[in-house]
């Protein structure tokens, strides 16, 4: 008994390895840079991967490749991805809750409820996967022998800008309706508190969503962020997380090529995140189709 106590009480810490996440495997930074993470209290918590230029290109590159797939499948399906992503986050809630409470700076009940919103927040994306394109298209009243109908469609790669506070539960606020609505996303995680989203990484994993379409980065924002909101393969950007001079220089980037972009503002992650952020970016398609006797052809614009 006391010799296998002895063994125990010897054991070596066995540290994790936090990772980036791109194109559904978990490479390290491709310049080998790393950066201290700590908690609220200056504790140090783990080296977090300082991402580049280059692993921001990677990113985009997987995000492009995974977009026709994802913006193909049947709105029902990326509904089932969307509740597997909230089982297997539900399966792991202890760890994130320590996660949680350790990169915001809370007592373990708190995260803990942050954890459970956060489950919760998935749940409620996925219910509307299926049901987003009832409430923005439609059929439209036209003056003529024709009938008109407006869908909805994804506008494709979406940059997103974690939010610096709130970052967990503001992280997936801003992660799943970009994916709900079958974008792909290149994520810039929180810079002081970017663990939660690297070990998110491994949730989306195991959870049938496919390589490429939620791709999460850690680092700098300023950094990474006028590279990706000039890159011409890059459609949208979530500035939800950048302050309003990093916004403002994103923005100016941005208008290089025709990008949406949605501006940060003050934000409650904790209320009803209503639709915004799913038809923020979405496109309208419109479809003319001839009634009666003008034939079965019809044409789109």
């Amino acid at each position: 008994m006391s010799e296998t106590s002895s063994s125990s009480s010897t054991r070596l810490s066995v540290f994790k390895t936090y990772k980036l996440y791109v194109g559904g495997k978990f490479p390290r930074s491709e310049s080998g840079r790393v950066y201290e993470v700590s908690d609220s209290k200056g504790k140090w918590l783990a080296n977090a991967p300082l991402s580049s230029r280059k692993d921001a290109r990677d990113a985009v590159v997987a995000a492009r490749k995974a977009f026709g797939g994802w913006s193909g499948a049947t709105a029902y399906n990326r509904g089932q991805i969307l509740y597997r992503v909230a089982e297997m986050l539900e399966g792991r809630r202890e760890q994130f809750v320590r996660e949680v409470a350790d990169a915001e700076g809370l007592s373990k009940s708190k995260a803990g409820a942050v954890v459970d919103a956060a489950i919760d927040r998935w749940v409620w994306y996925a219910g509307w996967t299926d049901k987003i394109a009832q409430i923005v298209g439609g059929a439209n009243p036209v003056a003529g022998p024709y009938f008109n109908l407006s869908t909805p469609e994804p506008t494709g790669v979406v940059t997103v800008v974690a939010p610096q506070e709130s970052s967990f539960l503001g992280l997936v606020s801003v992660i799943a309706p970009v994916i709900a609505t079958g974008n792909t996303a290149v994520v810039i995680a929180s810079e002081k508190a970017p663990l939660p989203a690297l070990s998110l990484g491994e949730v989306l994993a195991t959870s049938d969503l496919p390589g490429g379409v939620v791709n999460i980065l850690s680092g700098k924002a300023a950094e990474m962020g006028p590279h990706l909101a000039a890159h011409q393969d890059v459609n949208a950007i979530d500035l939800a997380g950048a302050d309003s001079v990093l916004a403002t220089e994103l923005e100016i980037a941005a208008a290089d090529n025709l990008k949406r972009v949605l501006r940060p503002g003050a934000a409650d992650w904790s209320a009803d995140p209503g639709t915004h952020r799913m038809t923020a970016f979405l496109e309208t398609k419109t479809v003319w189709h001839p009634t009666g006797s003008l034939g079965a052809s019809g044409s789109a614009y």
